[in-house]
């Protein structure tokens, strides 16, 4: 994960740079392992990587102003990127409103190994609304706080130092845009913002025809991988080669052209599984009059998901034509010191890596969407992912919590470019990550949420990847035959309260057994929990109980379980760890011996 370039420090005319955590809230171990001149030091684009990137991770000038000021001429201080500003690792902790611009600024310099070629400037995520200046000149826009961006900047550069000013408007629960777990004044299940710059910021160069995307799908059924290239300044003639590999083996080549799909042969695949999470490598190069122009590298998997009959005669998932038990924790991606942004990689592949010990072989992304780099964890490592789009306008028509019967209308009304701004979001947060192995499940809707025109939403997710299942309300507003996926949520016990014989049932959320731990509490007083216990050892017995009962289950039906949650969250208290990630509030062998009950399900193992 080495970078193989260094970020540039920014420097501020008459300061020293200055960097501590704001704030005394609880941190994670990592907080003092933040390096403020490199954070997040790791190439962020895993699934079509190039050997020369420069990362512009660091700390900025920052500055808070009304919605009608122009560009800043004096600066609040410094913000460490990638942290968003309320949180403690971004070294100001402020809370931005709906009457805030949120304004960055800093420079930097194009490598002079870089002369001649196209620069193209890279956003992980910036939350919400983000407008983009090199040196004085607006070169581009973006909304949504949850995809990733990119734009050439080449004809705004000029030789030397170079001004990078970034603007974001964020109002947070108070707009229309999708904004999961997330709330202007947090309480209760909501937590604390994340405005401006939460993912790594980078640059990249380009010739001026270059792969701008790959749509990568794999066929088991024919045994093939199909890789379709998108190439920007693409003329006649030009092509693209695809070279598969089995570690160092070439298995498979071809050629296409710009946005023509290549169905490339793999004899005998070896199929990926969270058992068995088997990747191979692409070689992928654009051809231009003879010439290498353009080069990338990637990976996939072949893996099938898809629907089927058990051995009891129950519709379950099935993994490369093989029922298959689905166990994974809720996992919502908060941090008590960065927020959404995880405080370094070792941080936010520790969670998936104590998910995978505790026997668990799924993950629900709750609410949220994380960097390319936790689905690469999850590729490589056998995790499989439901992925939430995290809602919006979360006003309601009807009881949230009430979630036993059918539906038969339309339910929360939003406005015209509310709808547009989730339909956008949505089909950007697809297509950025669709790639990725791992993720086997889409769900649009999460109990009620903002939830509206739901056959339609679910028809348009499936158009938008049709080689995964529809989740289309998690223990939300229920219509019949709609998605592939009955989703019901129950605490403290799962429960099969409505059933649906053409579609997966699955026990989307249950457990929240609470374990509040002094000295690693976000608040020390009114934490929340569904039910709480003493000690690890109530909760274990608690959790075993349940997970037994989730067995019975599975012999009537359930397809899967997702239980609530892999960490303490701010005042909720119900995680397998606590918030700082400094405790572990399970006794973890009894628990693994439980899931991998659960797991084998369908296996008789």
């Amino acid at each position: 994960m080495a970078a193989t370039a260094a970020a540039i420090l920014l420097t501020v005319p008459g300061a020293k740079a200055q960097w501590h955590p704001a704030g005394d809230k609880i941190k994670t171990p990592w907080a003092e392992k933040v390096d403020y001149k490199r954070p997040w030091n790791v190439y962020p684009r895993p699934q079509l990587k190039r050997a020369a990137w420069l990362n512009l991770n660091g700390l900025w000038n920052y500055a808070v102003t009304g919605l009608n000021a122009s560009t800043p001429s004096k600066w609040d201080g410094q913000i460490l990127v990638p942290y968003p500003i309320e949180s403690a690792l971004s070294g100001v902790g402020r809370t931005l409103t709906k009457d805030n611009l949120l304004w960055y600024d800093r420079t930097f310099t194009v490598p002079a190994a870089w002369k001649g070629k196209h620069v193209k400037l890279n956003f992980g995520a910036v939350d919400w609304k983000a407008d983009i200046y090199v040196n004085g000149t607006h070169v581009g826009a973006h909304q949504g706080g949850y995809a990733p961006f990119s734009i050439d900047i080449t004809s705004a550069l000029k030789a030397g130092v170079n001004k990078l000013t970034v603007k974001v408007f964020d109002p947070s629960s108070d707009g229309y845009q999708p904004v999961g777990k997330q709330k202007s004044k947090a309480e209760g299940i909501w937590y604390t913002p994340a405005s401006g710059i939460w993912q790594t910021v980078w640059l990249e160069p380009v010739s001026s025809k270059y792969i701008s995307s790959l749509l990568i799908t794999p066929d088991v059924d024919r045994s093939e991988l199909v890789v379709t290239p998108e190439v920007i300044g693409a003329a006649a003639g030009d092509k693209v080669s695809i070279t598969v590999k089995s570690g160092k083996t070439v298995i498979a080549s071809g050629s296409g052209e710009d946005g023509k799909a290549v169905a490339l042969r793999i004899a005998s695949p070896k199929l990926w599984s969270p058992d068995s999470p088997f990747l191979y490598s692409l070689d992928i190069k654009v051809i231009s009059g003879g010439k290498t122009i353009d080069a990338v590298s990637s990976y996939a998997a072949m893996r099938k998901i898809s629907k089927g009959r058990n051995k009891d005669g129950h519709l379950v998932m099935m993994l490369n034509d093989k029922p298959l038990f689905q166990m994974g924790p809720l996992d919502q991606g908060y941090w008590p010191d960065g927020i959404y942004t995880a405080p370094t990689y070792e941080a936010m592949v520790y969670d998936l890596k104590k998910t995978k010990e505790w026997g668990f072989n799924m993950v629900r992304k709750h609410m949220k969407v994380e960097p390319d780099l936790w689905y690469e964890y999850c590729d490589r490592n056998g995790l499989l992912v439901w992925q939430d789009m995290p809602s919006g306008s979360i006003s309601y028509d009807h009881n949230p919590w009430d979630m036993t019967h059918w539906y038969d209308k339309a339910e929360t009304v939003r406005s015209a470019e509310a709808e547009q701004d989730y339909r956008e979001e949505w089909r950007d947060i697809i297509t950025s990550y669709r790639n990725h192995p791992c993720i086997i499940v889409w769900t649009p809707f999460n109990e009620g949420w903002g939830q509206f025109k739901t056959a339609d939403i679910a028809s348009y997710t499936h158009q938008l990847d049709p080689t995964r299942l529809i989740n289309s309300a998690s223990g939300g507003n229920h219509f019949k035959g709609v998605g592939d996926i009955l989703d019901l949520h129950k605490y403290p016990a799962p429960e099969m309260y409505l059933t649906d014989p053409d579609r997966v049932e699955v026990m989307g959320e249950f457990g929240g057994l609470g374990l509040p731990l002094t000295g690693h509490l976000w608040q020390e007083k009114d934490n929340w929990g569904y039910v709480q216990y003493k000690n690890a050892k109530e909760v274990t017995d608690k959790y075993v109980e349940i997970a037994t009962h989730l067995l019975d289950l599975a012999k009537k039906g359930a397809a899967a379980g997702v239980y609530t949650q892999t960490t303490d969250c701010e005042v909720e208290v119900n995680g397998l760890m606590t918030y700082d990630r400094k405790v572990v509030k399970i006794e973890e062998a009894r628990v693994k011996e439980a899931n991998d009950k659960l797991t084998h399900a369908f296996d008789g193992k």
